[in-house]
């Protein structure tokens, strides 16, 4: 893994942390491992598929985490290299429904939906939260989707259910374990173009790959047919994107303001130490 990075970064800014990302070997999830490793973590990962040539991390799980013996098997490997964390992202999140709306969606479409966008993230955070509260620190993400409020109907329509409880799921844990001394957050990421997209692609009958969700791929581990509208960076406003402070985790993006709109650059941020 390349370690050149467009923003200042300190090499002891997170010396020390335990970090857990969850799909972290590609899209928005391989920005955020190389950012933590930058800043002097010990990064974990995960992802159904092999670590990919050239990235380097501390602790890599293959597994498939939209099933309970998944997360477990992510858990105990955990437990047993650190005994814990400080920081858990969860990060992996998509739809790998067929497009049709409401009627061509199985049940088994939608315990997947729920499995891979809703419950991975309870049964981690169950896991590792009891540390954190007992040592009075800690920091638990949850990487969401704006289709938590704003919901497409042909493909993603599960998905964005899954995202929408993942919402009221994060402001009740939030509630419950801040004055604990842990910070839980939800990042509600736009379109998010990486190395598997071009501008081009989405410049090509926009609308048509608007609908189909085609210029979303890898915002997480599992993306297939995500199509998301932009939201506002955490830590900034729609036009001038998030600041990033001396303690915040950053990830440059690409996103469109709406179907065949001009590209725009958005800095994405967040304050977690």
């Amino acid at each position: 893994m390349t370690m050149t990075y467009p923003f200042p970064v300190s090499g002891d800014e997170f010396k020390g942390k335990r970090v857990l990302v969850t799909g972290g070997t590609k899209g928005l999830g391989q920005a955020m491992v190389r950012r933590f490793t930058l800043s002097g973590a010990s990064v974990a990962t995960t992802a159904r598929s092999p670590l990919p040539d050239g990235q380097a991390v501390a602790v890599f799980v293959q597994t498939d985490i939209g099933t309970a013996a998944g997360v477990q098997a992510v858990i105990s490997r955990i437990q047993q290299e650190w005994t814990g964390l400080d920081i858990l992202v969860n990060n992996v999140g998509g739809s790998d429904a067929p497009n049709g709306g409401y009627r061509a969606l199985s049940d088994d479409d939608w315990q997947k939906a729920l499995n891979i966008n809703l419950l991975a993230s309870v049964r981690l955070d169950r896991a590792f939260l009891p540390g954190m509260i007992e040592r009075k620190s800690g920091v638990v993400l949850h990487i969401s989707s704006i289709q938590h409020r704003l919901p497409l109907y042909d493909a993603t329509l599960a998905y964005a259910a899954a995202k929408g409880a993942l919402n009221t799921y994060n402001k009740g844990l939030a509630n419950e374990v801040g004055p604990k001394g842990v910070r839980v957050n939800m990042i509600s990421p736009g379109f998010i173009e990486t190395s598997g997209r071009t501008r081009h692609d989405c410049a090509t009958q926009p609308e048509q790959r608007y609908q189909r969700g085609r210029c979303a791929t890898a915002n997480h581990e599992y993306d297939r047919r995500d199509s998301h509208w932009p939201t506002r960076p955490a830590g900034g406003s729609r036009r001038t994107g998030g600041i990033p402070s001396p303690t915040s985790t950053a990830v440059e993006l690409i996103s469109c303001k709406k179907p065949g709109s001009s590209w725009r650059k958005v800095l994405f941020s967040q304050r977690i130490a």
